[in-house]
């Protein structure tokens, strides 16, 4: 009788680059692929440890002198709208979502390029192609969902999240809105709604990607209730943004070694046919 061993995950580390958050620091990156019939345990289980997918690789900030990047999630049991979050639910109510496969469209590219130009004109992605697009909404090996919002009247294409649906929760990889509606807090809408997604769902959370202490660009996300940070290799809730700082972080002297070996693995035994 043959028997197949698994095969354990490798994980790299990228070479140094400016921090997009945080003016004058650098960023590093601890990854590995994800693929084949073991991607999807492995991505469950790594998403609960504070990684994040693109494409085919799992992620998670571990730079050399900084740990300020911690992953955030909504625990929605936890969570109960602001008098302006209700507000933002209200504007946004001729907006129909679609959820569809993930497969990218012109019209998606138009709005995301429009997005970009107007938000985020020296960022990272700014130089994206039709191609590149493509390959972020359709190179996923789980299972992921392209929510749209449409307008109900115009039926004009609005907002844009590619979403994961993991084993406790939904993972909001990459949103994207129109620019032209700045009173509408669609950025905001975006996850007021998936936390309806998990609800209706049954799913616990929703994982929104990094908080970082001290960078404008994130400070939105403490405003939702239930926040949670995944820090000292454990979720902890997030009772006042203000008791995190970008200079302090327990986690900023571990070794990449120690690092990778405190990474739980799931079983990634062959599947038995």
């Amino acid at each position: 009788m043959r028997h197949t061993l698994p095969i354990a995950p490798q994980f790299y580390v990228t070479a140094p680059q400016p921090c997009p958050y945080l003016e004058g620091r650098m960023e590093r990156k601890l990854f590995t692929a994800l693929q084949g019939e073991t991607a999807t345990k492995l991505n469950n289980s790594l998403s609960g440890q504070g990684f994040r997918r693109s494409q085919n690789v799992l992620y998670r900030p571990s730079c050399a002198d900084c740990a300020a990047c911690m992953s955030a999630r909504i625990n929605v049991a936890d969570f109960s709208p602001s008098k302006g979050q209700r507000r933002t639910i209200k504007r946004n109510a001729g907006l129909a979502r679609r959820a569809t496969s993930p497969w990218a469209t012109e019209e998606q590219y138009d709005l995301f390029r429009t997005y970009l130009d107007s938000r985020h004109a020296d960022g990272g992605m700014a130089d994206m192609d039709v191609f590149e697009f493509a390959a972020m909404i359709e190179e996923t090996p789980i299972r992921s969902r392209v929510i749209e919002y449409h307008d109900k009247q115009t039926r004009d294409l609005i907002g844009v999240c590619l979403t994961d649906v993991l084993e406790d929760g939904v993972s909001m990889v990459y949103s994207f809105y129109s620019p032209d509606r700045p009173r509408d807090g669609l950025g905001n809408y975006i996850i007021l709604d998936h936390i309806e997604i998990a609800r209706s769902a049954g799913l616990p959370y929703v994982y929104l990607g990094y908080w970082v202490p001290g960078s404008p660009k994130m400070g939105y996300k403490a405003k939702f209730s239930g926040l949670e940070v995944y820090m000292g290799g454990a979720w902890q809730k997030m009772r006042n943004p203000d008791d995190f700082s970008p200079d302090q972080h327990p986690l900023n002297t571990v070794p990449i070694a120690e690092q990778v070996a405190n990474i739980a693995l799931p079983d990634l035994s062959p599947t038995r046919r």
